[in-house]
């Protein structure tokens, strides 16, 4: 079953946007330091999901002599930005506005709508949250989250899913500071929220900048793809042994060379073999773009 990239994007970007107007509002009226930086980290986020769908538009054109393995790394491209932008906009900016308010700090004003837009928020990005987890039950193979996200070769999904994780733990932590703000009076706390919700977005930023530059020098296919492909090639009735499988993750598509001893004594017969073996192939995984098949008699 294949993921629904498109969709859990629309998801994210349709909660980040209503949660970017609310929190804007509740940031001019409030005062609150904490607001503001969450205000900008969805400002950012929603951004970032237009990012990712041009990334994936641009994925989609063909070869052309230039590049005759196609566009489909595009999406890493873009998906690399996006943590840049989300480290630099989003957490730095998160950082450098608590450190102002904590050299200036400045009282709240109507603090409980800003609870209340927080509640809000939470509430919306849960939403997006589950969307995006939905989809990532679809590919996760049994794998814990964690495992996926070091795995996974869509790097559009890695980017949604760590940015959902990161904007929860933001919300709660501004929900915190200004609470505690409100009932101690002291606006210092609501600027080591912001400082705190800056922290959470730069480590999520790094994390995802180290996944994407993988696929970006260029990763192989997912391991649990791998080894359906080597178990797959084994088992066909015109294969006598397979030497080597590499694979090359461009996007959404895969590139494939095989080395194998091929049933088939004459050339006619070999050929035969790798051609059925090709076709059989392709139409189990349909992701295959590029296939090449090297007839061997030893590794």
């Amino acid at each position: 079953m294949k993921a629904d990239s498109v969709r859990t994007i629309f998801y994210a970007l349709g909660a980040n946007l209503a949660i970017a107007a609310a929190k804007t509002a509740a940031a001019v009226a409030t005062g609150s330091s904490a607001m503001l930086a969450e205000a900008i980290h969805s400002y950012a986020d929603s951004g970032n999901q237009g990012l990712l769908l041009l990334g994936l538009k641009r994925a989609r054109r063909p070869p052309t002599p230039d590049y005759p393995l196609g566009y489909g790394k595009a999406v890493f491209f873009w998906s690399f930005i996006v943590a840049l932008v989300l480290f630099s906009l989003g957490g730095l900016f998160s950082v450098y506005e608590g450190w102002h308010k904590l050299a200036q700090p400045e009282p709240l004003s109507y603090p409980w709508v800003a609870v209340a837009i927080l509640v809000f928020a939470l509430a919306a990005e849960a939403v997006s949250l589950r969307a995006c987890l939905h989809e990532v039950d679809k590919v996760r193979g049994g794998r814990s989250l964690w495992r996926w996200f070091r795995e996974s070769r869509q790097s559009e999904l890695v980017v949604v899913l760590g940015e959902d994780l990161a904007a929860l733990l933001g919300l709660a932590l501004a929900l915190v500071a200004v609470l505690i703000t409100i009932f101690s009076g002291n606006p210092v706390w609501d600027a080591l929220g912001s400082i705190a919700i800056g922290a959470v977005l730069i480590v999520v930023a790094i994390g995802i900048a180290v996944e994407i530059k993988g696929l970006l020098i260029g990763q192989s296919a997912d391991p649990q793809v791998e080894r359906r492909l080597g178990d797959f090639l084994q088992g066909h009735e015109a294969v006598e042994r397979v030497f080597k499988i590499l694979t090359l993750q461009l996007g959404g598509s895969l590139m494939v060379s095989v080395k194998a001893r091929m049933k088939g004594a004459s050339a006619h017969e070999l050929v035969g073999a790798i051609n059925r073996t090709e076709a059989a192939l392709r139409a189990e995984f349909p992701e295959i773009q590029w296939l090449f098949f090297e007839p061997d008699m030893t590794d």
